[in-house]
Parts: structure tokens; C-alpha cells; sequence
């Protein structure tokens, strides 16, 4: 399994650590050469309107709405999360997000860099219940979220960590919380959602 992290701007590095930890191969994708050559992406925390300009420049973003609209698995944090979003409350008139993950978000929800906040949250994914420390860095808030997401966690009422098919979403930084639970999590979708295309290949 290789995993991409988008490494156009934005907290990428931790990431990396955080699956090189796991023994998971990471690359850094910076071209649409990169992404073809990937399981599945990270999209980081970082500004959310340069990262979608850089989305346009780099020329990643219609190979990248492909293979989401293909159910190519997707993990986003902080802005990374606003990128896929179907509506930003407080975006400018020239950010396009994905449009990947049926939430509408407020971007700096929480308020300004000296707002930010790490508070202790509790996961459940269904099978399990993990708490681990949870880090809101000038973090998005969710203010809706559509019938087919699944809240995985809340913080002060909020959902903090969704999840719609083939896209996992987290409005703190995951990397920084001292915990690999959420990246676990992550390879464990890339790895249901391959094992049936995997299948389907065998049986052609």
C-alpha cells in the first residue's frame, strides 16, 4: 500500500511520521504523475485557499475529482477537510471545493490561531471506542452534515471526525494528537475499499 499526502503547502510531514510509524509507504504528491501512482491521499492542514489555487496550478485538481467521483479513498484534516467539502459558509468567491464529503463548514469556526485549542475526544467507529487527545488548530467547524455521513466524533457539540464512503475527515490535526488511531483507521477504509475492486480483478 502507498499512501499520497498532497505536499503542495500545508502540515505534510507529520503525516508522513505518522504512517511511517505505522510501516505504511507514504509519497509526497505534488503532480498528477504523483496521484496516479497512489492507493489513496492526504489532504493536510495548511490554508485552504492557496491549497485549492495550487490544486488549479499544479494541475492535480480534474485527475483528483476523478478518481474521487471513482470512490478513490481520501483522508482529510483541518483545511484539508474544507477542500472536501460541499459548501464553505465563509469561503471566497474563488474557492471550488471538492465537493467529496456532504458537510457545510466555516472555515477558522472556532476563531483566530490564539483561539486554538486541544481538548481530550472520544472515536468510535462502530467497533470500538478510543479516546485520544484532539488538536484544533484555527480548525473549521461543521455546521451541517448530510444523511450519508457518519460522525465518528464530537467535540462541544460538533461533529470533529466524518466519514462518507471513501472519504475520511477530521476538523483537528490527528498527526499532532499523539495517537495513530486515525491514520489505523484511514489504511483499514483504503484497505475495504480495495479488497473488493481486488477481487472483481481476479475474477476477470
Amino acid at each position: 500500500m502507498n499512501i499520497g499526502i498532497l505536499a503542495l503547502q500545508g502540515a505534510f510531514a507529520a503525516h508522513e511520521q505518522a504512517f511511517s510509524d505505522l510501516g505504511v509507504s507514504v509519497t509526497r504528491v505534488k503532480t498528477p504523475a504523483d496521484l496516479a501512482g497512489v492507493d489513496a491521499l492526504v489532504l493536510p492542514g495548511g490554508e485552504s485557499t492557496t491549497m485549492s489555487m495550487l490544486l488549479d496550478s499544479s494541475g492535480l485538481r480534474t485527475p483528483l475529482e476523478i478518481r474521487l467521483h471513482d470512490g478513490f479513498p481520501v483522508f482529510g484534516t483541518c483545511a484539508g477537510l474544507i477542500m472536501l467539502s460541499s459548501d464553505i459558509k465563509d469561503g471566497r468567491r474563488d474557492q471550488r471545493p471538492l465537493g467529496a464529503l456532504s458537510v457545510t463548514v466555516r472555515r477558522n469556526g472556532y476563531g483566530r490561531q490564539i483561539d486554538s485549542f486541544e481538548t481530550p475526544i472520544i472515536v468510535d467507529d462502530g467497533a470500538q471506542q478510543i479516546e485520544m487527545n484532539g488538536v484544533f488548530i484555527r480548525a473549521p467547524r461543521i455546521e451541517e452534515v448530510g444523511s450519508n455521513v457518519v460522525v465518528l466524533s464530537m467535540a462541544n457539540n460538533d461533529p470533529v471526525l466524518v466519514r462518507q464512503g471513501n472519504v475520511l475527515a477530521a476538523t483537528f490535526h490527528p498527526e499532532l494528537g499523539g495517537n495513530g488511531y486515525v491514520h489505523q483507521l484511514f489504511l483499514e477504509i483504503v484497505e475495504e475499499i480495495e479488497s473488493p475492486r481486488h477481487s472483481k480483478m481476479v475474477r476477470n
